[in-house]
């Protein structure tokens, strides 16, 4: 059994797309999930990265994950400004993460508004 993690937004229309995304194009059987309403707006502060750090570094050492995948998405409620600047927080947010666990892929993914997965950007 080989494991993922994705950090990703609460809302419910984006947990499916990444899992099957993940299962079909990251090789993995199961997606350890990390959610926070507009994920990837915290990783603008230090306090709340490091939270959400340790929660990937669970499913790193615990479940071997190796691919990470950091999710925005189209209408977001928890994070709602336009697609760019959301864009630019996902890159962020991945090569921050990317920084402190440099022994996985990391990818940022974008999922528009027929909740398509979209590869933003891929760290490996």
């Amino acid at each position: 059994m080989k494991f993922g993690c994705a950090v990703n937004c609460i809302d419910g229309r984006t947990q499916i797309p990444v899992i099957e995304w993940m299962r079909n194009n990251a090789n993995v059987d199961f997606v350890d999930m990390i959610t926070e309403p507009g994920i990837v707006r915290l990783f603008e502060s230090e306090e709340t990265f490091e939270k959400i750090l340790e929660k990937v570094i669970v499913s790193v050492k615990n479940h071997g994950s190796d691919f990470i995948a950091v999710v925005a998405h189209h209408d977001c409620a928890g994070n709602p400004v336009g697609k760019k600047e959301q864009i630019e927080q996902l890159k962020m947010s991945v090569e921050m993460l990317k920084r402190r666990i440099e022994n996985a892929v990391v990818v940022g993914l974008w999922i528009n508004e027929n909740l398509e997965v979209e590869v933003v950007i891929e760290l490996r």
